[in-house]
């Protein structure tokens, strides 16, 4: 059972604990802070007097090259340049002659405010110093890391080469949760210090400033948890800002925490994912332990790397978890194209609806019906739901792993419900997709009991530390597996594909005429917008990739080459499908301009065309009596662009292609057709042919968007005509358009 803390104590205290100006370092080193401005000292540790014989009461103020010459010229550079805010700087292992003899000491600089702080320490006694020394090591990671399979192995290898490198007792990579919580997710130890392996530790272990300085700061160490810290000097009242220092005194609840964790020795390297923190390699050791600065920075490097391979790895995951839904909403949007409405493309295919989401259950929703899906709720239960969500979560898209949490009621069905992702279909009309995964009860080990434990100091109650990190075990219910990332953005492009495509012929099918033809205006102009501004990434995905694959295409492996191959193609694809809709969607904005045009050059502009650039296929043309017709130019050539490039395209697998066109008038119209003897097609499926996104080919046999049917039909139609197709499988087809022999202007 957990205990409770005393309501009146201020669990929020460490956190406003300001230990980026603590006003002392550690002893293993010394602090000099020198002002920009004049080059004078500004600050400098207690023990200056100690090693340099000099009292900082009595230098602080004058000019640093009078009062350490010798620093001041190894500095000269440094503080001609100094590092901006956030940044420390390694310079190199200097000799200096100290109040007795000649020292060595491993330099470091950082900037606070007008200030460039210098530090200094002595190499710890028969430390690794130098590349040749650190180097083995580092190039075995290296080459292990190429090899790693998972984030795991990459965690544990991690682990056992900082280890290596720095001699601790004990190495966890800890990884934070979206709580702030960490886990150790890998380990490498001796038999000194017991495991920690999998064990979680709560967000108040490290209070929200000091994530702040570990995320500034990548690297922090505490040689003796047991040190006296050196007070910092100065004539200036306002304390010295010490985030980027690596002396950095410690505050004593760490301290205390250290101790109670029984480990008197302590290093931190930051791991960060595109500038977040993303968890932390920690080192302890039973007994006072210093590393020297080289290896630390070593270690820096190290941790680096391996950032970036475990970036490598995590996007390479995301990437193929993408890959695979894209190809179930592939399917999903296959299915709404070819039902009457989306909603019958949703729940006549319930399993590929849930596969998008890795859901157990799923259902959709109006103001009027409600379907259910697999493992839910029951109808009532659903609907309440719909309505909570209605009124509290207006936003697209809605994901929590815990719903019992935000909605009590969940609870009574938390066994089915405790994860909900939800889209909202429209802002009009309440409409949504839900999907459902059920409670998985969990078992987490703590490092301790998380609560911090209080005790009553001069009077008053103070928090401590944990003073035990036995496992502590708690059950945790109503929650359910987190939804991934990759699962969110796929049912958010379902979302859009709905709103974009299917919602918008649905929504014209129930709409009366006159709000029908206000909301074909509304959704032309959306559609218009979106494929225009999406027509500029694509080709910057194109341009890039193809410079991607020239420039570093030795670089890549043969999968590497590949996955870039594929973008190309997939980019390209996508492009001429934006150009497409973009064409389609002019169709209805562009005002007609109807002339009397030549039918028949037109058509033999159009063969002549298509013959050059066929020009190893054998096509019989077939051309009759053409009439000139009364039409907008540019429209009606593209109509029979599309009629005749299909009939190309449709007899390829023919030895010997015949295409005839011809006309003929009649009752007040001009009838022209385009007949093939190329594969043809099943008439069940003519009332498909004509639609949006409508294929009755595989991609893979013949290429095309599916939007050239529906543009010459919408052409046609804004003429005031009619279209229509006849055909059988393996047997060819005939297209047919009728245009009336006078056009009023655009409809």
């Amino acid at each position: 059972m957990i205990l409770q803390t005393p309501q009146d104590i201020d669990l929020t205290a460490c956190e406003r604990e300001p230990i980026h100006i603590p006003g002392s370092i550690q002893p293993h080193g010394l602090l000099v802070a020198v002002r920009l401005s004049d080059r004078t000292l500004a600050y400098a540790s207690a023990n200056l007097a100690e090693i340099f014989g000099l009292d900082p009461a009595d230098v602080l103020g004058q000019p640093f090259e009078q009062v350490l010459p010798g620093l001041s010229a190894e500095f000269a550079a440094q503080l001609d340049d100094p590092p901006s805010a956030g940044n420390t700087r390694f310079i190199r292992t200097i000799q200096v002659r100290t109040a007795q003899e000649e020292r060595f000491f491993e330099t470091a600089i950082s900037r606070s405010g007008d200030c460039a702080i210098l530090e200094l320490e002595e190499p710890p006694f028969g430390s690794a110093s130098g590349l040749d020394a650190l180097y083995p090591t580092l190039r075995r990671f290296v080459e292990q890391l190429q090899g790693a399979a998972s984030v795991d192995v990459l965690c544990r290898l991690a682990a056992q080469d900082i280890r290596r490198m720095t001699g601790f007792d004990r190495v966890l990579i800890y990884r934070f949760d979206e709580q702030w919580n960490g886990a150790v997710i890998a380990e490498d130890r001796n038999a000194v210090l017991p495991s920690y392996l999998d064990l979680r530790f709560p967000a108040s272990d490290i209070p929200a400033q000091a994530r702040e300085l570990y995320r500034r700061n990548r690297l922090r160490i505490i040689p003796d948890a047991n040190y006296t810290p050196v007070p910092i000097q100065s004539h200036d009242p306002a304390p010295l800002d010490l985030s980027d220092s690596v002396l950095r005194s410690v505050s004593p609840v760490h301290l205390e925490y250290m101790r109670n964790m029984g480990t008197l020795a302590s290093m931190s390297i930051s791991i960060l994912r595109e500038g977040k923190l993303w968890g932390l390699i920690s080192c302890h050791n039973k007994e006072p332990k210093r590393v020297s600065l080289q290896v630390r920075n070593a270690c820096d490097f190290l941790t680096q790397i391996f950032s970036l391979q475990l970036a490598a790895r995590e996007n390479t995951t995301l990437a193929e978890n993408r890959a695979h839904l894209g190809a179930v909403q592939t399917r999903l949007l296959a299915h709404m194209a070819a039902e009457e409405t989306f909603i019958a493309g949703l729940v006549n295919h319930p399993d590929d609806l849930m596969m998008l989401a890795d859901a157990q259950g799923a259902a959709v929703l109006t103001q009027d019906h409600c379907w259910c899906l697999g493992r839910t709720p029951d109808e009532d239960q659903v609907r309440a739901l719909f309505e909570w969500l209605s009124e509290h979560h207006q936003e697209d898209v809605f994901a929590t792993d815990n719903l019992p949490e935000v909605y009590p009621a969940a609870k009574a069905f938390a066994d089915r419900a405790s994860g909900l992702l939800s889209i909202s279909i429209s802002k009009v009309h309440s409409s949504y997709v839900l999907w459902f995964r059920p409670e998985v009860v969990q078992t987490v080990k703590w490092g301790g009991n998380p609560q911090k434990p209080v005790q009553e100091e001069a009077g008053g109650l103070r928090l401590h530390p944990r003073r035990s990190f036995e496992i502590w075990k708690e059950i945790v219910r109503h929650r359910s597996l987190s939804w991934d990332r990759s699962e969110v953005e796929a049912v958010k492009e379902l979302r859009n594909a709905i709103v974009g495509t299917v919602l918008r012929r649905a929504e014209e099918l129930a709409a009366l005429s006159e709000e029908l033809r206000r909301s074909n205006k509304e959704l032309e102009a959306f559609s218009y917008s979106v494929s225009h501004d999406l027509r500029a990434p694509f080709r910057h995905i194109v341009g890039y990739s193809e410079l991607l694959k020239k420039q570093e295409g030795d670089g890549l492996s043969e999968k590497g080459r590949r996955y870039v191959d594929t973008i190309i193609e997939a980019a390209y694809t996508a492009g001429t499908l934006v150009d497409n809709l973009l064409r389609f969607s002019q169709m209805g904005r562009t005002a007609l301009k109807p002339r009397l045009v030549d039918v028949a050059g037109l058509v033999d502009d159009i063969r002549q065309k298509l013959t050059t650039e066929h020009g190893d296929r054998r096509i019989q043309w077939v051309i009759g009596d053409l009439s000139p017709v009364n039409a907008d130019p540019a429209l009606i050539r593209l109509v029979f662009e599309n009629l005749l490039d299909n009939a190309v395209k449709y007899t390829r697998t023919r030895e010997k292609a015949r295409i005839e066109v011809g006309s003929a008038r009649k009752d007040g119209e001009t009838v022209y057709f385009v007949r093939d003897n190329g594969v043809g097609f099943d008439m069940k499926y003519i009332d498909k042919l004509f639609g949006v996104f409508q294929r009755l080919h595989r991609m893979e046999e013949f290429e095309g968007s599916g939007i050239g049917l529906a543009n010459v039909r919408r052409i046609v139609e804004r003429h005031g005509g009619r279209t229509w197709a006849e055909g059988a499988l393996d047997q060819g087809a005939t297209f047919s358009i009728a245009l009336p022999d006078h056009q009023e202007g655009a409809a």
